[in-house]
């Protein structure tokens, strides 16, 4: 066997999806002295103390061993309690709550849950590099849908009438919106639910974003009565509570679907690490103030980011949730990808060309102000200085 014949042995839906758009300018960052990264989506925070705390003593304890495949009652518990707390969301922690690998896994088994070769799932775009990847792997189609930055990035119901076939098993939905920043209130749901409420269409809510709500409160389309029992909550520690590489998330959903949902974690992953689980406990019962004050702190760079952004020279919708700016580069004569290779090579600053999160993102740039106020204001001198030029 040689690897032309192995190559022939991979899965064709495999070899088709494309590697994330993203990667490749991180290795050339890093190769880089001087350079700030506008472009990793994760909290320059580290996860507080009290947290990390537990951790610790969980392993100072022994506590090494696997949890249930759920995860510990007392997550569970606190989930529930925190979602009914925050959005006002109840779910039984015995049958209806997951404790994932991050909201990736969660992504990935919800995906893998209903869909397969011959069927479709919804993608709206620009979204999560994952998504688009996690339908393609398990032989579905995703169908995409254009959000418009003339509607703030936000779901029109007519979008998804037009996207609806005899195939369609689920919908993505990722709000506040990574790339964009966008949100959805209750009142754009209200129209979403319209269409969906009568479909047999599961929908796929990730919500990782949602403690980073900056203008009125977080929605979600779970909070619809009609609704509830086919829409699959994810959420998780990694951006509100500054805890990445603990590698936590979690699912919210009806018993029925979250017990299919189980296989496919149990066989795969056993359980999540049980030394983040004791720490996500300590999150939900005591970290809540921490994070309000980065919360406090993200909205701070954000009017600073959209504010520069716009001196630049760059028009830039302003972001009401995530960590995130998605400005037009259009302006420039330039697509996204010469924007961000040459703003790296001549300016030293780190951004993601806007077609990584999907086409229809062409024309357009990730920003993230998860990085100091000093970072986020010595490349913005770096950015007008770079679109002065180009324009010129």
């Amino acid at each position: 066997m040689n690897i032309s014949s192995i190559k022939n042995l991979i899965r064709k839906n495999i070899l088709d999806t494309p590697p994330s758009g993203i990667r490749k300018y991180f290795d050339l960052i890093n190769e880089m002295k001087g350079a700030i990264s506008l472009g990793i989506g994760e909290p320059d925070f580290e996860t507080p103390w009290t947290i990390r705390e537990e951790g610790i003593y969980s392993l100072e304890k022994g506590r090494t061993h696997y949890s249930s495949n759920a995860g510990f009652i007392e997550l569970r518990e606190e989930i529930s309690r925190y979602m009914d707390r925050k959005y006002s969301l109840q779910y039984d922690p015995k049958d209806e709550i997951l404790v994932t690998v991050g909201g990736s896994e969660a992504i990935d088994i919800a995906v893998r849950t209903f869909a397969g070769p011959g069927d479709e799932v919804i993608v709206p775009e620009p979204s999560f590099v994952a998504y688009k990847g996690c339908v393609m792997f398990t032989g579905a189609t995703p169908v995409t849908i254009e959000l418009k930055a003339k509607d703030r990035f936000k779901l029109k119901p007519e979008q998804i009438l037009d996207a609806i076939t005899e195939k369609t098993k689920a919908i993505i939905i990722g709000y506040p919106n990574n790339p964009t920043g966008a949100t959805m209130d209750h009142d754009d749901y209200a129209a979403l639910v319209e269409v969906l409420k009568d479909k047999d269409i599961i929908v796929i809510s990730d919500e990782l974003y949602a403690e980073l709500t900056y203008q009125g409160k977080h929605a979600s389309i779970a909070q619809f009565p009609e609704m509830k029992y086919k829409t699959i909550v994810i959420n998780g520690f990694s951006k509100a509570f500054a805890m990445t590489g603990w590698r936590i998330g979690f699912v919210c959903c009806n018993a029925e679907i979250l017990d299919q949902m189980k296989k496919i974690h149990q066989y795969a992953l056993m359980c999540s690490p049980t030394t983040a689980q004791f720490a996500a406990i300590e999150a939900l019962r005591n970290g809540e103030d921490e994070v309000r004050r980065m919360t406090e702190e993200y909205n701070r760079r954000r009017l600073i980011m959209v504010d520069g952004m716009r001196k630049a020279g760059l028009d830039c919708f302003e972001p009401v949730g995530a960590f995130y700016v998605f400005p037009d580069i259009r302006s420039t004569g330039m697509s996204s990808d010469s924007f961000c290779e040459r703003l790296l090579l001549e300016e030293k600053v780190l951004m993601v060309p806007g077609n990584a999160f999907g086409a229809c993102g062409e024309g357009f740039v990730r920003a993230t102000y998860a990085t100091s106020i000093e970072n986020i204001r010595e490349a913005l001198i770096r950015i007008a200085r770079f679109v002065k030029r180009i324009k010129k």
